[in-house]
């Protein structure tokens, strides 16, 4: 096998012009696989206006910080309403009172940038279907169609939501709800096709009354117990911009984790407005430690950055966990920042590439291109 080239021989290979100065750019120095930080488990390439980061000038971001990440955009445009901003044009949902609406596209745009990259650069992406409608009993068949029409791309469905503070009364439409029939349907051919699910639910509503019953939490648990084979990640454990942790949530998580029916229900801690809970204070990183060093296979880090310009930017939310990581056992650590990735998001490659060649019959496109390249 090849040995990867080194970063001065890539540049004087693109200034002659035999490689794409992209490539030679977003290509780590030297072999550094097990240098990597983390893989990012909760990434958005496009913003709620459908603009972003190149995918190449990503790799550059990523360098050898990062090695793999999941890929998705934002389901949702929001809309741009004169008669609400003028010219003023938003590009975030608090911006504007002016509805939001699913944008399918989103996912044609993630396939096409995912396959401008070469075989090898593909390696260090998960790309994930998340332009459907939650609440449409034809969204399966959303993701049953891009699976077809771009075969040997995707590996996962998400983020959606569900109940997310300020966004979901905003989407033009009916609410989304975890009791939602067409949600089954998801989660059934997630579980069909081998899957794995990204999904926002907050667990709380804003600024409860105090003593309010979160409900929302046990009908989640409901839904993981009923769809028992389809691999769940709750984003964010349920925190928001507002929507603070309820009365001991921890010790709610950890019950569930406990609950041998719901071990599908996986966690991601991505989002620096999760951050701002989890490590807000000493008491806070030492309980949310304890907990992942309990229950190491069941939690991922993700950034949950939208559309980064840089990788100071980037890299923000990793810093503020720092903390945190610094009190995980070294197996907690290495499961939360790569291991789990990898578990799952190989698993997912593998099923579902074998979902597409039972019902496409036939190989994909990016099948022989990495059998041609010789690239495994």
């Amino acid at each position: 096998m090849l040995k990867p080239l080194c970063t001065s021989c890539c540049f004087l290979l693109a200034i002659y012009g035999l490689i794409d100065p992209h490539t030679a750019r977003a290509q780590p120095s030297g072999n550094k696989q097990q240098e990597f930080l983390f893989h990012d488990s909760h990434f958005h390439l496009t913003n709620y206006v459908q603009e972003g980061t190149d995918i190449r000038e990503f790799l550059e971001i990523m360098d050898d910080k990062v090695g793999r990440s999941m890929l998705c955009g934002i389901p949702l445009q929001q809309q741009w309403m004169y008669e609400s901003t003028g010219d003023f044009a938003p590009t975030y949902y608090t911006q504007t009172d002016a509805p939001l609406y699913y944008y399918s596209f989103t996912d044609a745009m993630i396939a096409h940038a995912f396959l401008r990259l070469t075989p090898e650069q593909r390696k260090r992406f998960d790309p994930m279907i998340t332009g459907f409608n939650p609440t449409d009993m034809y969204a399966a068949d959303h993701i049953r169609r891009v699976l077809a029409t771009f075969p040997g791309v995707f590996s996962g469905i998400g983020e959606f939501s569900i109940h997310k503070e300020f966004v979901s009364s905003k989407v033009a439409g009916e609410v989304a709800t975890v009791e939602n029939k067409a949600l089954d349907r998801i989660l059934e051919f997630a579980a069909e096709a081998g899957l794995p699910v990204v999904l926002h639910c907050d667990v709380n509503m804003p600024f409860p009354k105090p003593d309010q019953d979160p409900y929302i939490v046990e009908k989640l648990r409901g839904l993981a117990r009923q769809h028992h084979d389809t691999v769940i990640i709750w984003a964010h454990l349920g925190l928001g911009r507002v929507v603070r942790p309820v009365e001991n949530q921890l010790d709610m998580v950890e019950r569930g984790l406990n609950d041998s029916e719901s071990k599908n229900l996986h966690f991601d801690i991505s989002w620096d407005e999760a951050a701002k809970y989890l490590v807000g204070s000493p008491e806070a990183v030492q309980k949310t430690a304890d907990l992942i060093n309990r229950f190491p296979e069941r939690f991922l880090f993700g950034t949950d950055s939208v559309a980064p310009e840089t990788q100071q930017d980037y890299m923000k939310v990793y810093r503020l966990y720092e903390p945190l990581f610094a009190k995980l056992t070294p197996k907690a650590k290495q499961m939360l920042l790569k291991g789990n990735y990898e578990r799952i998001f190989d698993q997912a490659r593998r099923s579902v590439r074998q979902w597409e060649a039972d019902h496409l019959g036939r190989r994909t496109p990016i099948d022989s291109e990495e059998s041609a390249s010789g690239s495994r």
